[in-house]
């Protein structure tokens, strides 16, 4: 039995569970104290003092979930003018990942975060941001400091860490010219990358299906990714295609990784589209012999076979060339429908075509504030209701919304999902788009599917591997230091949860339903969610990568 530690050293005891502590190795019994935030591992039954108490007896304990991909950047910034109806929405978002166990989320992906930008770009930034985040008017900061100033802490329920969207980088510096950069625009993309990184952003990240990204070429991405190497951060890509050319994508990114230095993640490793089912098969042994042949690459997954995006990246890339008012003029005139209609049945090269690989019958609605009666949705069956060409009813209801529509598309199959969740290469993350509406059910469900529904009755993964891609793995890939292993001078960020009961009840029609058999959430050594209920802490902060 261990030395008998004072109340006065003790805030928190989590007594009695079986720990898992992220770093892949044996469940084994443990207690936990918790002082000034950090943790200090004991053996089972040492006699403690403490000031509260956790029974965590049957119970498994591991480190807080790190959901590597979200696009959560707005939800703890200001917004406009709102409704307490509006603050409600947003609030049961806010609590959706934390319900589950996430404790750090890393927002700022596919190209899309709230910074950088050059001051006199930041209005016409703003409102291509509005588009993607969905909440409220959405402010662009010039830099990561004023992005963590940003973050309101009354309001943040689980930390959050950010990369450097290239999108908004590029928007930030030079518009949304089809176009590559100018020597001068380049070097300034760069500057403000480097100021981000060294204040504390985690990484750069790429849309390359998505305009302004979709404009870049090869090179350009390779000076910035240059730019991250140096800071030892990685880059992190969604794939200029995932489905079709989903290959060729994958052999662009891994030439990124090999000559710019930097780590390389590919985010929600997916090949998706009929044209493209059964090839992981492929991509996955590719980017294990690239991991062989010395490229740090990695991967992130979410357990579903539907992706979620925004309606306007269905379209092809020439239409956003200009920002958000010129897709808006655009989509007013008849040959432009038309345009898009043969694009869409004939493909345009380099362009990922989700409608062309799969059908407007598997687009759902998730989000259009201006017609709420479409979520939920399919675009087909919404179109034929109105007598109207799909395309047609697109555009109309991308008008009537300002262009702020989300999606959720159809479009993968479940045995390539089940083989990049059991890849050794691959972590969690949800992918989460969280807006008011029928968001996907991966905001609120991800994590626990993964230890329910794939790891214990699928038996797809043990529990200690489940829960290291979600803690270890990710803590390890993006530095975030004193995160996701449980040891001593860990931060106190835990999860207490019942390994028989927990599973994900999240589904299309009710996204936003709590899981089952999460029973205690700590973030930095507060009690943030009791028997299941979030309580009335508050204790999230932004994490700074250094």
């Amino acid at each position: 039995m261990g030395a008998i530690v004072g109340i006065s050293d003790v805030e928190l005891l989590v007594r009695g569970g079986t720990l898992v502590d992220g770093t892949g190795a044996a469940a084994r019994p443990a207690d936990l104290a918790v002082s000034g935030g950090r943790v200090t591992v004991l053996p089972p039954g040492t006699a403690v003092a403490a000031a509260r108490t956790v029974d965590a007896t049957g119970r498994v304990v591991t480190p807080g979930f790190i959901d590597v991909h979200t696009h959560s950047d707005a939800l703890a910034a200001p917004v406009g003018a709102h409704t307490a109806a509006d603050d409600d929405a947003v609030e049961e978002l806010r609590l959706a990942p934390l319900l589950q166990g996430v404790t750090t989320e890393i927002s700022g992906n596919c190209g899309s975060s709230l910074f950088p930008a050059l001051p006199q770009r930041l209005p016409e930034l703003a409102e291509h941001l509005r588009v993607t985040f969905g909440i409220g008017p959405v402010r662009p900061a010039e830099d990561f400091d004023a992005f963590a100033a940003g973050q309101r802490p009354e309001l943040r329920r689980n930390h959050i860490a950010s990369l450097v969207g290239h999108g908004t980088l590029r928007a930030g510096v030079m518009g949304f010219d089809a176009r590559p950069p100018r020597p001068e625009e380049l070097a300034a993309m760069c500057e403000l990358l480097d100021r981000a990184l060294a204040q504390g952003a985690a990484g750069l990240s790429t849309g390359l299906i998505y305009p302004p990204g979709t404009y870049a070429d090869t090179e350009e991405i390779v000076a910035l990714a240059r730019v991250a190497a140096r800071h030892g951060k990685p880059y992190v890509t969604h794939l200029r295609d995932e489905m079709s050319q989903v290959e060729k994508a994958l052999e662009e990114a891994l030439e990124i990784a090999e000559r710019s230095g930097a780590p390389l993640q590919v985010s929600h490793h997916k090949t998706a589209g009929r044209h493209a089912w059964g090839a992981t098969l492929r991509t996955l042994p590719r980017l294990e012999q690239a991991r062989a042949d010395g490229i740090d690459v990695l991967c992130d997954v979410y357990p579903y076979t539907a992706g979620s995006t925004v309606l306007h990246a269905m379209l092809p890339p020439w239409t956003s060339e200009g920002g958000v008012a010129a897709l808006l003029e655009r989509l007013r005139r008849p040959e432009v429908r038309e345009r898009i209609r043969t694009d869409i049945a004939q493909g345009v090269a380099g362009w990922e075509n989700t409608v062309g690989n799969g059908g407007w019958d598997l687009i759902a609605v998730a989000a259009a504030p201006a017609r709420r009666s479409a979520e939920g949705h399919r675009i087909a069956d919404l179109a034929a209701d109105r007598g109207l060409d799909p395309v047609e009813y697109v555009c109309d209801l991308l008008l009537d919304s300002q262009g702020e529509v989300t999606i959720i598309s159809h479009s993968m199959r479940e045995d390539d999902v089940r083989r990049v969740l059991a890849s050794p290469l691959s972590m969690i993350g949800s992918d989460g788009v969280p807006k008011p509406g029928r968001p996907h059910p991966r905001w609120a469900g991800s994590f626990a599917r993964v230890l329910g529904h794939y790891g214990r009755d699928e038996g797809l993964l043990p529990l200690e591997l489940a829960v290291h891609k979600m803690t270890g793995l990710p803590a390890e890939r993006f530095r975030l230091t004193g995160r996701g292993v449980i040891r001593d001078g860990a931060v106190a960020d835990l999860v207490v949860l019942d390994p028989d009961a927990v599973r994900d009840a999240a589904t299309f029609e009710r996204p936003l339903l709590a899981p089952e058999g999460v029973d205690t959430v700590v973030v930095a050594g507060r009690i943030a969610v009791r028997d299941g209920r979030p309580t009335s802490v508050r204790a999230g902060e932004v994490v700074r990568v250094r």
